[in-house]
């Protein structure tokens, strides 16, 4: 029998013996229960999200398991417990995270980043982080990017330190409930400032009041939740001329 794959997605750590892997391994004579074990292993770290697999199998049996990565940022959400990243980044911090979680991600990434070594990873994964408004050590991640260059985290780095304690991880769970209060009391304070500034230009150009919210900084998202569009000029009843063609 010439050499056979198999392609499926699987839960990390939680595959299984059921469609699809079942299925597809038993005409091949394996041992499945030894494959799921195996991949298992490989994709443990991988807890709750969806991991792609590939499964070789040659002609004497022998097996090879490859296992893909998640994007970097499903990582991220992963190690941040949040459902997905900011919405406004710039102006809404989501979650914050520890250097060692980057560290972590960067080396469960090794195969998908550009980066030469450790440093250059952690660095490209704080890149990601940053577009997502998650912070690391309670900094915007950009800045942490500037400690990183600084060498504030060089012996977490060279030591490829992925650990936390029971304390940092609640830390970072009560971080993430402030932020999110943050965010809603930010939110609630610009949409008073944006109905205030809406009643007192009644009747005048949306235009005209939508700059002045754009002045007031009132983030696009709430503008255009509170700003009706106006409508267009109604068209003239049926059987009625136009102006133009009653001209004529």
């Amino acid at each position: 029998m010439p050499k056979q794959t198999v392609e499926a997605m699987v839960e990390g750590g939680k595959a299984t013996a059921a469609p699809p892997l079942g299925p597809a391994l038993g005409p091949l004579g394996v041992n499945i229960g030894q494959v799921i074990q195996e991949i298992n292993k490989k994709t443990g770290a991988f807890k709750g999200i969806q991991v792609p697999i590939k499964i070789i199998v040659d002609e004497d049996k022998s097996i090879t398991i490859t296992v893909g990565t998640p994007p970097a940022s499903a990582l991220i959400k992963q190690e941040a417990h949040i459902e997905k990243g900011s919405g406004n980044p710039l102006a809404d911090l989501i979650a914050d995270i520890k250097i060692e979680q980057v560290i972590k991600i960067s080396k469960m990434k090794v195969d998908g980043l550009s980066g030469k070594d450790t440093f250059a990873r952690v660095k490209e994964i704080a890149g990601t982080c940053n577009s997502m408004g998650v912070m690391i050590e309670g900094k915007r991640a950009v800045e942490t990017l500037a400690d990183i260059d600084a060498g504030k985290y060089d012996a977490e780095i060279k030591a490829e330190k992925t650990e936390l304690s029971a304390e940092e991880i609640k830390e970072i769970e009560e971080k993430k409930k402030k932020l999110a209060a943050d965010i809603e009391k930010r939110k609630a304070d610009f949409m008073a400032t944006a109905k205030k500034i809406i009643e007192s230009m009644a009747g005048q150009p949306r235009g005209a009041t939508k700059a002045k919210l754009i002045e007031a900084k009132v983030p696009t998202t709430i503008i255009e939740e509170l700003l009706p569009v106006e409508s267009a000029a109604a068209p003239g009843k049926p059987g009625e001329a136009k102006p133009e063609a009653a001209k004529k």
